[in-house]
């Protein structure tokens, strides 16, 4: 297992666990739980590029805005694309957000169990048992194409730069 220093700031600075992905790596697998406890592997988006938003949890104001800002991009390019938001939240909590929120675009998965995606991801925050934010874009291939680790717990991602990668994914 690998760690790794990183500025997340809640609380002082915090090890990641797992390897730092970058373009051109083979995206890892993962096995995450939806809303119906149903697992969902990268095999479900294969074929497609898929938009990885990663955030410590969604009832906070940076991972709500975030998972909303990603859910309006995924309305227009869901039929091109696959959208999910992963966090540890458990899955019916994924759920009411999205209900309460109106995030019927983007799909939410739970990395609750073992924290595996963060694992592999290399955004497992061992200290609070949660995920780092980060925005990973996947070709139709798997293989990355864009990765960001966002390296302070309240900053946004560059919505702009993770979008144009998706679009070139796209084709």
């Amino acid at each position: 297992m690998i760690e790794r220093a990183n500025a997340f700031d809640f609380y002082g600075p915090r090890s990641l666990v797992g390897p730092a992905l970058k373009a051109g790596d083979h995206a890892p697998d993962f096995a995450l739980v939806d809303s119906r406890l149903k697992m969902v592997t990268m095999a479900t988006f294969s074929g497609k590029p898929l938009l990885i938003s990663v955030v410590p949890s969604l009832d906070t104001g940076v991972c709500s805005k975030q998972t909303l800002h990603f859910n309006e991009q995924a309305a227009a390019l869901a039929e091109r694309a696959g959208f999910v938001t992963v966090s540890a939240d458990l899955p019916w909590a994924q759920a009411r957000w999205c209900g309460s929120n109106n995030a019927s675009h983007m799909q939410t998965l739970s990395d609750h169990r073992e924290l595996s995606f963060g694992q592999s991801y290399g955004t497992y925050v061992r200290d609070f048992r949660i995920e780092s934010r980060a925005v990973f874009v996947l070709d139709a291939e798997g293989v990355i194409r864009y990765a960001e680790y966002v390296p302070t717990a309240g900053q946004e991602p560059d919505y702009s730069a993770a979008l144009a990668a998706l679009r070139a994914a796209i084709g």
